[in-house]
């Protein structure tokens, strides 16, 4: 008789193998994650095109604002292709231009479909809906369920309406960052329901030096924050191509600085191709000079390296996100027996080691990711076109799932939204 928990872990253990095979021999590192707890990662196109942001680096073009969104029942279509690749618990952004100018009605509905799916969405955006609309955050969580939320904060956005209008340093946008902190702590408070937060930030020759400043204090509020996501600037869209990027090496030696952690990238951990990005888990640990971030394992540790492959080899995509705690004791359950002598033997020693290392129990997890996103000239090149081909962050445009470096650099966002544009005068005709 079918059990709809072993279902579950069967459906995504057979499209981590899927994925995993996929996967050339050379990326099969010891802390790849693709193919091992995460099938990638799913977007929307065409929800909301527009924006009412101008900021100085974007990837929309110019014809996003005179394109009106897709109805619900196509935006829905995406989810299930999504649905079909990512496995239970996938994850899903909903975004394109800036998703919360939707009507919260149809913004809550799809929220909630792509949960009864079996998705995990998360809201992509700048925020400002959230400043302008007190009350919206709780509604989209008590009505629809989110979960997630990401906000876009950093001085390359511009759009906002107060003292942060013009913020020429990073600094300057503290109070801001609080302010959301402030924010979401009131919301989880009030709703009694479990809210995972990231932010998101563009980095430029012009802020690179404010990157270990930009650590530091979302280390000091991971009690807020879960995730610290960091974009390399990209010559697509509306960014002007005359802005140099910035290398991986420089951006994650200024993290490490801020994350007081010289050996951080001793914790680095793959989702896919190394190029695309890089990411770092570990916890918050508060020291006499500061916060710190210890990595979670560290990959010059044998023992860390061996108990992660274990723990890979029989939980890898083991996910509670969309269960209620009832479910999620029944599947820990159903996990935790045949898999007792690993976790005893491998676990516990592992623990130790951890503790060792952050010397206390008052920690909080938080994870700093980098991804580089790729222009026209790099998306042609050799290791351009390797990416590609085993992209995880993907977009369904006619019936594909396009890599989003295609979909930004190669002109398909360009065509899918001209596409829309005729359809909508059509329909106005």
């Amino acid at each position: 008789m079918s059990h709809p928990i072993v279902d579950e872990i069967n459906e995504i253990r057979k499209i981590l193998g899927a994925t995993w095979n996929h996967l050339p021999d050379k990326l099969r590192g010891p802390t790849q994650f693709l193919g091992r707890h995460y099938a990638g990662c799913g977007a929307t196109i065409g929800a909301m095109p527009a924006c009412d942001f101008r900021c100085t680096a974007c990837y929309l073009d110019e014809v996003s604002n005179r394109v009106s969104p897709l109805p619900l029942g196509k935006v829905k279509a995406q989810i299930r292709a999504l649905r079909q690749w990512l496995g239970p618990a996938g994850n899903l952004q909903l975004t394109d231009g800036e998703i919360t100018l939707r009507s919260p009605a149809e913004l809550i509905e799809l929220i909630a479909y792509a949960r009864a799916v079996g998705l995990v969405p998360m809201i992509m955006t700048h925020g400002e809906t959230f400043r302008r609309r007190p009350g919206l955050l709780e509604r989209l969580m008590t009505e629809g369920g989110l979960t997630e939320v990401c906000f876009h904060i950093d001085t390359t956005v511009r759009g906002r309406r107060d003292r942060y209008a013009g913020a020429s340093d990073e600094v300057d946008l503290n109070g801001l960052r609080a302010e959301f902190a402030t924010m979401i702590r009131t919301a989880r408070r009030e709703t009694g329901r479990r809210l995972e937060v990231a932010s998101t930030v563009t980095v430029t020759p012009r802020n690179i030096d404010a990157i270990p400043g930009i650590v530091r204090w979302f280390l000091s509020n991971a009690d807020a924050f879960k995730m610290l996501s960091f974009q390399p600037i990209a010559a697509v869209g509306r960014t002007p191509t005359e802005i140099a990027g910035v290398s991986v090496d420089h951006l994650w030696s200024r993290i490490a600085e801020g994350a007081n952690n010289p050996s951080l990238l001793q914790g680095e951990g793959w989702l896919g191709h190394p190029a695309c990005g890089r990411f770092v888990q570990g916890l918050a640990v508060r020291q006499r000079d500061g916060v710190e971030l210890i990595p979670l394992y560290r990959r010059d540790d044998s023992d860390d390296m061996r108990f992660l492959r274990g723990l890979l080899d029989r939980m890898g995509g083991l996910s509670f996100r969309l269960d209620s705690r009832s479910r999620a004791v029944r599947k820990l359950a159903h996990v935790l027996k045949p898999r007792a002598g690993f976790l005893l033997r491998h676990g516990f020693p592992y623990i130790r080691r951890l503790l060792k290392r952050t010397g206390t129990l008052r920690a909080r997890y938080f994870c700093i990711v980098s991804h580089h996103f790729m222009d026209p000239v790099e998306i042609a090149s050799p290791t351009g076109i390797e990416r590609q081909s085993v992209c995880v962050f993907r977009v369904p445009i006619n019936g594909r799932l396009e890599p989003m470096c295609a979909v930004n650099a190669k002109g398909l966002r360009e065509r899918f939204y001209e596409t829309m544009e005729t359809t909508v005068s059509r329909k106005a005709a």
